[in-house]
């Protein structure tokens, strides 16, 4: 059952000139705006899509691509400061917005937060808070195992090492002498489950070869910087087609871009995508 702040495959259900209307089901018709609709859509088309809500709190649909959903948490970048509140953007048109009351210091243009996404209950808004730790849980059940590779982002310093968010729901820790490389906070990283101790907490370790792009990845890298930055193709290009302009398959391709996508190498775009200026120091 589809609902705000998530992305979903949906039923194009009627063209009209403002855009498409995707089926969000309970949800009802959702319009996506013309400037979001990729070439030859059509109706009875599936498009995936993300639900949230425009500046007049109307429910709308996007084919941009957050940097975090409802439930989520993410290292964003203040870009304005109003009587609101701090707005952040998370990567769509519409930024999105951390009052006051859920910033843990008062935030400034231009800084990045690490942050929690969540559905406000008072006003029904999609919301920001810098107060990680009332959405994290030391004591929360969980059913993590040794070895199971996770997803981490860099949280906090401790006397014992790094503390670090595990897919998006609990603590862990990355003990300072067996850490043989710099990390920043908000960095996502990939790493394993090292020990589950009998207190419920969890050690983790560092998945070197994650560190690296492997050599799909930078073959995109280099298309894009031989192609002016940009190329035509998405998760959703015909796989002859990707075969053609990168000599890959689309399982590889999209395992690439979504790696590259996670560092912030690239932006997706609707109608391809794009090369951010931190990829100028990548080389092969």
């Amino acid at each position: 059952m589809p609902s705000l702040g998530q992305t979903y495959t949906l039923r194009v259900s009627k063209m009209t000139d403002q855009g498409a209307y995707v089926d969000a089901e309970n949800l009802g018709e959702i319009l996506l705006p013309r400037k979001f609709c990729p070439p030859g859509l059509a109706e009875d088309s599936q498009l995936s899509v993300f639900l949230y809500q425009d500046s007049e709190s109307r429910l709308t649909a996007t084919t941009q691509i957050p940097r975090a959903k409802i439930g989520e948490f993410a290292y964003l970048e203040v870009v304005a400061n109003t009587d609101y509140g701090a707005f952040m953007d998370w990567g769509l048109d519409k930024d999105l917005l951390a009052p006051f009351g859920e910033q843990h210091r008062p935030m400034e243009v231009g800084r990045s937060y690490l942050v929690y996404v969540y559905l406000n209950s008072a006003d029904g808004r999609i919301t920001a808070s810098s107060k990680v730790d009332k959405f994290l849980d030391d004591d929360a059940p969980h059913d993590f195992a040794p070895g199971q590779t996770v997803d981490l982002i860099i949280a906090n310093t401790t006397e014992l090492g790094f503390k670090a968010i595990i897919n998006h729901s609990h603590w862990g820790l990355l003990y300072k002498d067996e850490v043989h490389e710099r990390l920043s906070f908000g960095q996502s990283r990939r790493g394993c489950i090292k020990f589950v101790r009998a207190d419920g907490k969890i050690d983790l370790a560092l998945k070197q070869e994650q560190d690296t792009l492997d050599q799909y990845a930078m073959t995109v890298v280099n298309y894009l910087k031989e192609h002016d930055g940009f190329a035509a193709a998405h998760d959703k290009t015909d796989p002859a087609q990707i075969q053609k302009l990168f000599g890959m398959s689309k399982k590889s391709f999209k395992r690439s871009i979504g790696g590259l996508y996670k560092q912030r190498v690239i932006t997706i775009q609707p109608d391809g995508i794009r090369l951010n200026n931190r990829a100028d120091s990548l080389t092969t």
